[in-house]
């Protein structure tokens, strides 16, 4: 069978206007697949050149297929199960930053060259002393990207027009105000002069971004199948679910040479993408938080099967529609589409997302997530709101826990058992504080304010309704306590 190529995909070569650092399956999948259906309708005309930013890995594979590979979309749209593929040439060659700096590094001199974008993880963004402009190239990606934008800044002879804009997707709050900040202590640390300073403030843009899709990644089990139905063989197959977000904040206008709404994809351009990141934490992550362990407790593995399951099902929905949604500033109309948007995605058929994955760190999850809405729903009412509360009980259920295997603590679910996942000073706090009367524990809990950071037994009823709730899980089990205070 035909290896996929540019020869078998009849690329058209494009002039070069994004340099990507990172290679990985989420960026494939999210936005050079977004530029690639630009590229097709006539809004961007601009090729993409993908950075291998570490040493550990190859683009062997990348290289094989000339960089063209496959995305499959899978999901519910319209109301039924969708596969969208398409064939992505959007991307035209990769290069190893390490292992073949020269090539990496002459894309500093690329006239095309407008757009950085980067991937490199949460811990990507992180300012390293230890760099130096002599490194070829710096260990940091922020060091990376001054080495880069000082060498950009002298070929052009400091030209305000040669400037770049930086698109960088990780998952940090305000991620460009922090590269940015990591670039500029580059520049002092390498006693770099102040007119190159002035051009990354005045010729240069850090926009902060909040993406969201998932990415189910390389179909493994499934690839020899999807060669043969498609009559090609790809080993660089992106598969992930169709709904996207990618909200992009930046103090000056870039909407007009990233029109990617035009071509009709989900980009927000925005001065404030808090509102947004507030929705997605709260609704999105929130929703997770707040019945996954409830779920797994009453017998369920996976996000599909729970909302399957009409008595969690419910639960999740009132928790969304009644108790988060009317904390939160954006429109309704807008928190109520997107809340749908969630439970499509909840009942993705093609995407198995285990419940217990989703548990891993749940206390701080929990504080960052859902502690937000449930004393915003106090303050807006003064009651409180039932499901979130309850969310507490069920998290200290799940908790609950004294036999320790690794870094692990043993919990039980039936004849069986489970790890709980988390820091140590979470597990050791549950392993010695589960066994206590359901009030001491709840209180012991709830006044923790290294977890929470406050005193939650300060919030007027709490402390007594997580304890009810919690009695009723310890005498009756998840499932039959759930249909006593929510209903069959």
């Amino acid at each position: 069978m035909e290896l996929l190529n540019k020869e078998k995909t009849g690329k058209k070569e494009r002039p070069v206007k994004v340099l990507q650092f990172g290679e990985g399956n989420f960026l494939r999948g999210f936005v050079d697949y977004m530029i690639d259906i630009a590229n097709e309708k006539g809004y961007f005309d601009g090729d993409i050149v993908l950075v291998k930013p570490i040493e550990f890995g190859t683009l062997e594979r990348l290289h094989r297929q000339d960089c063209q590979y496959t995305v499959s979309l899978r999901g519910i749209v319209d109301g039924k199960p969708t596969v969208q593929n398409r064939i992505i040439t959007s991307v035209t060659d990769a290069v190893a930053a390490v292992e073949d700096y020269e090539k990496y590094s002459a894309y500093a001199r690329l006239d095309t060259l407008r757009f950085i974008v980067s991937n490199t993880t949460e811990a990507g963004i992180v300012y390293d002393e230890n760099d130096r402009l002599e490194m070829t190239p710096p260990h940091s990606y922020p060091g990376k990207l001054a080495k880069f934008l000082y060498e950009r800044y002298q070929h052009f002879d400091g030209a305000l027009d040669k400037g770049l804009i930086m698109l960088p997707v990780e998952l940090i709050d305000d991620n460009g105000i922090h590269l940015k900040e990591c670039v500029l202590a580059q520049a002092d640390n390498w006693g770099l002069e102040e007119g190159f300073k002035t051009w990354l403030n005045e010729a240069c843009v850090f926009t902060s971004t909040l993406v969201d899709r998932i990415i189910t990644g390389y179909p493994r089990e499934e690839a020899a199948k999807l060669w043969e139905e498609w009559g090609y063989e790809d080993d660089n197959i992106v598969t992930g679910e169709p709904f996207a977000l990618w909200v992009i904040e930046s103090d000056k206008d870039i909407s007009g040479e990233l029109p990617l709404p035009a071509a009709g994809l989900p980009v927000i351009f925005t001065d404030n993408q808090k509102p947004y990141k507030q929705r997605k934490v709260r609704i999105l992550n929130g929703a997770h938080t707040s019945f996954v362990l409830a779920s797994y407790l009453a017998g369920n593995d996976y996000v599909l099967e729970s909302m399957q399951d009409k008595l969690v099902f419910d639960f999740m929905y009132h928790t969304i529609y009644d108790e988060v949604i009317p904390t939160l500033t954006l429109p309704r109309q807008e928190l109520e589409d997107f809340a749908q948007a969630v439970i499509t995605r909840f009942n993705n058929p093609y995407v198995k997302h285990a419940l217990l994955s989703i548990s891993l760190n749940s206390v701080s999850k929990w504080r960052a997530r859902c502690l937000p809405s449930l004393l915003g729903y106090v303050e807006k009412t003064g009651k409180l709101p039932a499901h979130l509360t309850f969310s507490i009980a069920a998290l200290m259920a799940f908790y609950s826990a004294t036999e320790r295997e690794g870094k692990a603590l043993i919990g039980k679910r039936g004849d069986g058992t489970y790890q709980i996942l988390d820091d140590e000073a979470v597990l050791a706090f549950f392993a010695a504080n589960c066994e206590k009367d359901t009030a001491e524990f709840v209180n012991c809990y709830l006044s923790n304010t290294e977890f929470h950071g406050q005193d939650l037994t300060q919030v007027e009823g709490l402390a007594k309704q997580v304890a009810a709730y919690l009695d009723d899980i310890r005498t009756l089990g998840m499932r039959k306590a759930m249909e006593k205070n929510f209903g069959a």
